[in-house]
């Protein structure tokens, strides 16, 4: 959809102004009342409520509308889910071929046409190397359950139980995909630092600190007094999203890859965000060329409705029957709406599209570094691109980098919001604010994108600069507003 139909920013303060005095805005089905209904219904562990209080009522492509008439640029694609973006018409025609067809919606396990349409849409997708000799496991609905079916599995192949996880990493919100990320409260995995460029854990970046995580990984491996055992596997992530949006390199891939085969360690990649073109090739892994044991699939490969699965090579195929189960497994919808998005985007080379794209979007965003010290690093692949934000001033003289600024991310995701561009915030210290457009995004669409952040990211900056100092002598109210810092 064209973003010439998105409707001016309005302040949220002024979103009220007008209302006559006599109709509070908890009476009626008014998007206030939804809102304020949901705070004292819903439970607290809601999270994008909270950041984003719009209540889509319409959405086609980028575009959301909301119940206060307002238009929106949606460049959080639920949460990557959207590879298409909303109501693709290929998604939706797949879904209402099924509902007219009189097929079956719950069929557990079985095998139905729907599923075997997918399956061999998604095996056409996949590394050759993997495909040709791949099981697939359909897990309940999200991606953390098929995380928790990875582990499992690759313990019941080996035999072991420890796993190799990286810190920063997100799996999913289960208890064993949460013993896997990197905000384990209980630590049950063996962690290993994952390279970053900018906040490298050893200070030095680049291929060197590369190089050094993938040493401290094999020290750690084949030093008999490091009190780490042969594990069941390793879980990576090729681009750790909520991590920080950080890519791994692509030659530290092929040495865990190494490291891994060498050891006979199942080697699992978490594609749930990174997968179906998102990062400029159709599986993340590809940039590298690896081919991993096991690959964790959800998000897109539904099309934007409720479908994860495992694919894994058949030598791992030790389950007992039941071993791992879920009621909603056998989601037809999800199966035809991810069939029509994965051959959508196959046949339209939309992930060679979301290289090019994210490139140039990456390019102008780091053109912003240079007029505003508060942006740290951009970063990504493809259409998956994070701006990390800092606050220059309070680096201390041993830094090699300033501090993260958890507040002035928040504050430039409000301004987007308020421009009617919805971003999400991620990272170590929820420091980094996070693009995540369909890959149908347009030349157009991504000017807007990048002029409406690029305000907002002005407008925030000046809210968080302290004031000059007041010249000697004068004074200053003691009710006025004081650095937001």
């Amino acid at each position: 959809m064209a973003v010439t139909e998105s409707a001016p920013a309005v302040p949220p303060a002024a979103r009220t102004q007008g209302r006559p005095a006599d109709r509070p805005a908890d009476q009626g089905g008014g998007y206030e009342g939804i809102l304020r209904r949901q705070s004292q219904r819903e439970s607290a562990a809601r999270t994008y409520a909270r950041s984003l209080p719009i209540v889509p009522v319409r959405a086609r492509g980028l575009t959301i509308e909301g119940a206060d008439g307002r238009r929106y640029l949606d460049c959080l694609s639920g949460a990557g889910t959207l590879a298409l973006g909303h109501n693709h018409p290929v998604v939706l025609e797949a879904i209402r071929k099924v509902l007219d067809s009189g097929a079956p919606l719950h069929v557990l396990d079985l095998a139905t046409p729907v599923k075997d349409a997918f399956t061999s849409e998604l095996f056409a997708t996949l590394p050759g190397a993997l495909a040709d000799d791949a099981r697939i496991q359909f897990c309940g609905p999200a991606g953390t359950d098929a995380v928790e079916a990875a582990l499992k599995l690759v313990r019941t192949a080996t035999g072991r139980s420890g796993l190799l996880a990286f810190t920063g990493a997100y799996h999913g919100m289960t208890a064993g995909a949460l013993d896997a990320s990197g905000g384990a409260p209980d630590v049950r995995v063996t962690r290993l630092p994952y390279p970053q460029r900018y906040r490298c854990p050893f200070g030095v970046g680049g291929e060197r600190g590369a190089e050094l995580a993938a040493r401290w990984t094999e020290n750690l491996l084949d030093d008999p007094k490091s009190g780490v055992t042969t594990p069941a596997g390793m879980i990576v992530e090729a681009v750790q999203g909520e991590g920080g949006v950080i890519p791994a390199p692509d030659d530290w891939m092929r040495r865990m890859r190494r490291i891994t085969a060498d050891r006979s360690i199942p080697l699992v990649v978490d594609e749930v965000q990174t997968g179906v073109g998102r990062t400029g090739a159709f599986w993340a892994v590809e940039h590298s060329g690896v081919v991993p044991d096991v690959m964790v699939l959800s998000k897109a490969i539904g099309g934007s409705l409720p479908l994860a699965v495992i694919v894994y090579r058949s030598e791992l195929d030790a389950w007992e029957p039941g071993a791992h189960a879920g009621t909603f497994r056998g989601n037809q919808l999800a199966m035809a709406a991810g069939t029509a998005t994965l051959a959508y985007v196959r046949e339209n080379k939309l992930a060679e599209r979301a290289g090019t794209l994210g490139a140039r979007m990456l390019g102008r965003l780091q053109g912003l570094a240079s007029a505003h010290p508060c942006v740290g690093e951009v970063r990504g692949r493809g259409l998956m691109i994070g701006v990390e934000l800092v606050d220059p001033d309070a680096a201390g003289p041993d830094d090699s980098v300033p501090p993260p600024a958890p507040a002035l991310a928040l504050a430039v995701q409000q301004e987007c919001l308020v421009r009617g561009l919805i971003v999400e915030l991620g990272g170590r210290h929820s420091a980094v604010v996070r693009l995540l457009p369909p890959l149908t995004l347009t030349d157009e669409q991504a000017t807007a994108v990048l002029d409406r952040f690029a305000d907002a990211l002005a407008a925030a900056e000046r809210a968080h600069t302290p004031h000059p100092p007041a010249p000697r002598g004068a004074t200053t109210p003691r009710n006025a507003s004081g650095p937001s810092r």
